[in-house]
């Protein structure tokens, strides 16, 4: 067993292979209307880790994704009015296949993208979560209010808005596409989902868990391929009425422009170039937990990381002392490893992205402090070093463009104008981390922040009722809680007159 009393490494490599054996054997095809279906072209599935082929995937057409959405059409009416209770414990089953899949799910995630098994272990128990929470909230999806007047009351409902189109991203695909779906089949919409291309490999175990659960046929759709072809067909479908999308801010302002046509309703989570602010009397030491993890967990490829240090001068030179040490210590190794704090970056695309950038450090002024170059991990996968840049300002590509990667930039301030000065301008709005005991401070400093979501105090802790999304070019749209059936369901008035009001008359 490992120092925590889980699996070891080679543990986990053993449990790998005979799953890897099959899904070279098997392939991975489409799944719709409860049936597998092929694709005559494919693509590879690769290891970030090894760069060996995982296995050969279904390249989804625009007749795949409209065989899928015939079916999601012709399943929304039956699913929609499925008795809430009914509903509820079927997605508490979806939960209960996922937390019972959940060694199988990490696994496979965490060699199909790279991320450190020791975050994929715990992706799966938070989907379940997710699934849990939402089915606990059906019985509330249709709840509105009542606002009376002397002669009428009105009362507010909502339903479903129909089948919809999730387009998840390839970090953390497993969790992120249950953020999406849970809610959405909640709401009693039906789903045709098209994975990323770069981590396809978990989306068929959700769908199975959800066909062994129960769920009809046709209510998730599962369909494989690339953006420009099967993406944008999924977004210019007339029968799919909105599209909830993770992912580039490039590519959510290609979907808004590909759905246009069809009025579809959108949901943009999309990237950040989120600030962490410390000042000089914060709590130093949970300061410097919460800004190393924020940025160097999940290989820094999230949106919410917090790739802009903003220090205060008088403290800047010794808290990024400090982090050199703390970067110079991250383990970076094979993913299955639970001991590795820092894995491969999910493709060689995007590795040559981040490794971009140290270069365009070097030209621009700024001190590589730690880090700065490409990894010799295990494998020979495309691993990078933690990186961390100091001397910079904010007229760098490295401290106003998404890296996307472990790589973090210190820019110092003088004061609190100064400091919100900073934090603002860029194009992003997704979240914001404030480092102050003067609690007075970190609340103005919140509200002027140009973010969606902002923690004082604290790293990411996600609270499921509550809103989640950005501003400006970080997104449209909130997800969480009611926020969620916001978007999935449709808000409709009922007026019902007491027959005391006066009606006018015309041709008396």
């Amino acid at each position: 067993m490992s120092k925590a009393g889980g699996p070891t490494f080679e543990a986990n490599l053993a449990r790998l292979q005979p799953l890897l054996a099959a899904l070279k054997n098997d392939g991975i095809g489409h799944l719709i209307n409860g049936r597998r279906v092929e694709s005559q072209t494919t693509f590879e599935t690769i290891s970030p880790t090894d760069l060996s082929v995982i296995a050969r995937v279904a390249q989804g057409t625009a007749e795949d994704i409209d065989r899928a959405a015939q079916a999601a059409k012709a399943a929304f009416k039956p699913w929609s009015k499925w008795p809430v209770e009914k509903r509820r414990a079927i997605l508490h089953k979806i939960a209960d296949g996922i937390e019972a899949n959940a060694e199988e799910i990490a696994i496979l995630e965490s060699w199909d993208t790279g991320q450190a098994y020791r975050f994929m272990s715990k992706a799966a128990v938070r989907a379940a979560e997710n699934f849990r929470f939402f089915a606990d909230r059906v019985i509330e999806a249709r709840d509105g209010r009542s606002m009376p007047t002397p002669d009428h009351w009105n009362v507010s409902t909502r339903v479903p808005i129909g089948p919809v189109g999730i387009i998840t991203p390839w970090n953390t695909p497993f969790m992120l596409s249950t953020w999406k779906i849970a809610p959405a089949l909640a709401a009693g919409c039906t789903v045709v989902h098209k994975p990323a291309e770069w981590s396809p490999v978990t989306a068929n175990i959700l769908a199975r868990i959800c066909r062994e659960a129960g769920l009809p046929d046709g209510v998730l759709n599962t369909v494989h391929g690339l953006g420009e072809e099967a993406g944008k067909a999924l977004t210019e479908h007339p029968d799919i009425k909105a599209i909830g999308f993770v992912g580039e801010s490039a590519t959510g302002s290609a979907i808004m422009r590909q759905g246009s046509a069809t009025l579809k309703r959108v949901h943009f989570e999309l990237g950040g170039k989120n600030p962490v602010i410390v000042f000089d009397d914060a709590a130093l030491d949970r300061a410097l937990d919460a800004v190393v993890f924020m940025i160097y967990s999940l290989n820094g490829e999230r949106c919410t990381s917090s790739s802009r240090l903003l220090v205060q001068e008088s403290i800047a030179e010794a808290f990024s002392a400090r982090i050199v040490e703390r970067v110079r210590r991250i383990k970076v190794g094979h993913p299955l490893d639970p001991a590795t704090e820092l894995g491969p970056l999910i493709h060689a695309r995007h590795h040559a992205k981040v490794c971009s950038f140290f270069a365009a450090a070097k030209e621009e002024g700024a001190i590589i402090a730690a880090g700065g170059a490409p990894h010799a991990g295990p494998g020979g996968g495309h691993f990078v070093e933690p990186t961390l840049f100091t001397g910079a300002d904010m007229a760098m590509r490295i401290a106003r463009e998404e890296i996307f990667g472990p790589v973090l930039t210190v820019i110092p301030f003088k004061d609190e104008a100064d400091a919100i000065r900073i934090a603002n301008d860029v194009r992003y709005g997704l979240t914001g981390y404030v480092w102050t005991n003067d609690m007075g401070r970190a609340l103005r400093v919140a509200d002027e922040l140009e973010a969606g979501m902002i923690w004082l105090n604290s790293e990411n802790v996600r609270h499921l009722p509550t809103p989640f999304g950005g501003m400006k070019d970080s997104g449209i749209g909130r997800d969480g809680g009611d926020y969620s059936f916001d978007f999935y369901m449709e808000t409709k008035n009922i007026c019902l007159a007491k027959g005391t009001h006066s009606i006018p008359k015309l041709g008396a």
